[in-house]
């Protein structure tokens, strides 16, 4: 009788195994998925973060689920991803969203806002202070969802032919300026142009611009900025923390298994971090060897960042009263970068500071 028992029993484990198969199998199915990036394959930082998400997706869905990573000009242009993703010529995207501000100049805070939030507080306010939520309700009126994926920190100013004293130096300056910042310095008489990373050195050293600014040292090396302008200037106001998104065509993201969308965000989110440690590692080492070959740091005249600050606010006013995703938006973000400010000045304004004076006596 027990042995019956046994047998009964067993059967019955074999096939609630046998049922239980084929429903793993149908959440883990076999894709292949395009992805475009807005970065030529030389920037290994900013083009190797998808190919890095790429890899651990394919790891971790081992190797069903495989994304093939192109660089900028290989299925579309680098300023074309948001197009790509959204009519479905690709399934993914790595772009920085303010590349779209015409479309909607909401897109901005996507990647920076000008004055806005250093690296850190990008992080907090779009992964925990609700920014990605009211970004997918932008995102999904072009049939995208999105995340970040990256940070670049905060940018350097930018490369210039001349020596920039006051506010008066911008008037009539053509430089290479990314998304929406372009505007506000039109404001100051800049005439600014949006160009992908690979037309910007040939434009600067054939004159037809007169500066240009890209992400950072380790970048702008690579660029060979220094060879055809030697004023480089900080900060990069327009890019405090600037966030790279990876975006995904709405209607594919909804169909893939829940499993499938955890991964694809925690691959992304590891990326970023990869990115972001990458660029902290990579940036100082550059910068030196950028100075070494004839870079003159300057900061930016306080005349000139009052300026800008006053310009880009004017601007945020006249744009909110018009457009309620860049409403919802900015108020979002200024109450947390309020709030947010009041407490790293406590402490981590302090701490640094002093660590900073420290430094020369070590």
């Amino acid at each position: 009788m027990k042995r019956r028992e046994f047998l009964k029993t067993a059967g019955a484990g074999l096939a609630a195994t046998a049922v239980a198969a084929p429903a793993i199998a149908q959440s883990m199915p076999e894709l292949k998925w395009r992805l475009t990036a807005s970065w030529p394959k030389s920037l290994d930082t900013l083009f190797g973060a998808p190919e890095y998400m790429a890899k651990r997706i394919a790891e971790m869905t081992d190797n069903k689920f495989q994304i093939q990573v192109f660089a900028a000009g290989e299925v579309v242009p680098g300023l074309q991803v948001l197009d790509a993703v959204q009519n479905g010529t690709v399934e993914m995207g790595h772009t920085a969203t303010y590349y779209y501000f015409g479309k909607d100049p909401a897109f901005t805070f996507g990647t920076a806002l000008p004055f806005g939030l250093n690296t850190r507080q990008q992080n907090a306010w779009q992964f925990q202070g609700g920014g990605m939520e009211l970004l997918n309700d932008l995102f999904k009126t072009y049939n995208c969802w999105g995340m970040p994926t990256g940070n670049t920190t905060c940018q350097m100013g930018g490369w210039f032919r001349k020596e920039i004293k006051t506010v008066a130096d911008m008037n009539g300056l053509k430089m290479r300026i990314g998304g929406f910042a372009g505007r506000i310095q039109a404001k100051l008489g800049l005439v600014p142009q949006q160009l992908a990373a690979g037309d910007i050195y040939p434009s600067l050293e054939k004159g037809t611009i007169d500066a240009a600014e890209w992400v950072g040292p380790y970048d702008d090396e690579k660029l060979g900025f220094v060879k055809v302008a030697k004023y480089y200037y900080y900060p990069g106001w327009w890019e405090g923390g600037a966030q790279p998104h990876l975006l995904v065509n709405l209607n594919k993201w909804n169909e893939l298994p829940k499993n499938y969308q955890a991964i694809v965000q925690a691959a992304a989110h590891e990326a970023g971090v990869w990115m972001t440690a990458k660029y902290d590692v990579q940036n100082p080492q550059a910068l030196k060897r950028l100075v070494a070959a004839g870079a003159q740091l300057r900061p930016f005249p306080q005349e000139v960042m009052e300026a800008s600050y006053k310009a880009a606010n004017e601007i945020y006013a006249e744009i909110a009263a018009t457009n309620a995703h860049f409403k919802k938006l900015h108020d979002s973000l200024t109450a947390f970068r309020s709030d947010s400010y009041q407490w790293m000045q406590v402490a981590e304004l302090g701490f640094d500071n002093f660590m900073m004076r420290m430094r020369t006596r070590t």
